[in-house]
């Protein structure tokens, strides 16, 4: 691994709103933490592993980190919203790691609104993941009730974007 895709892959991280990554390979050792109190800041580790040790598998994997951080503001939005109103709608998850975009170009129509009328299929959203625009469609029909990111925001893996009222 070169020196361009370390700094590649920090770019990345610090786009992506993850808190932590860890990355383990046959020589080198890489962790990136930001710190979003700290305006974002990276903290980079790099460790170059001897020739003559055996190779170890990380003990817990990266993307378990991921989903803890998710974890932890789950509960502070259901206090924001009683659960019994949330309950009858389907939530509509982001499927990858990237930078969540309402709109197919910046001088296009929204994809969806509130309101919004949408069938299995349809294009709801788009997700950029490492210079690729990837359309997010639709896996239920209904109605969109509330959109719960930002355009232009990072979003995790399975992070809740939309809620959905099938009926």
């Amino acid at each position: 691994m070169d020196l361009r895709d370390i700094q590649n892959l920090i770019r990345f991280v610090a786009k992506s709103g993850a808190s932590e990554v860890k990355l383990e390979m046959e020589d080198v050792k890489i962790t990136i933490k930001t710190n979003p109190e700290e305006g974002g800041k990276e903290q980079v580790f790099i460790q170059q592993v001897p020739a003559g040790q055996p190779y170890q598998m990380p003990v817990a994997p990266a993307p378990a980190i991921a989903p803890t951080p998710a974890a932890e503001v789950q509960p502070a939005e259901t206090k924001a919203t009683p659960a019994e109103d949330d309950s009858k709608y389907v939530v509509v998850k982001s499927p990858m790691i990237g930078t969540f975009y309402r709109r197919p170009g910046p001088d296009k129509p929204l994809l969806v609104e509130v309101g919004s009328s949408i069938t299995k299929g349809s294009v709801i959203c788009i997700i950029e993941a490492m210079k690729l625009f990837n359309e997010i469609e639709s896996e239920v029909t209904g109605k969109v009730v509330k959109i719960l990111v930002d355009d232009a925001s990072p979003v995790e893996y399975d992070q809740p974007l939309f809620l959905v009222d099938p009926s």
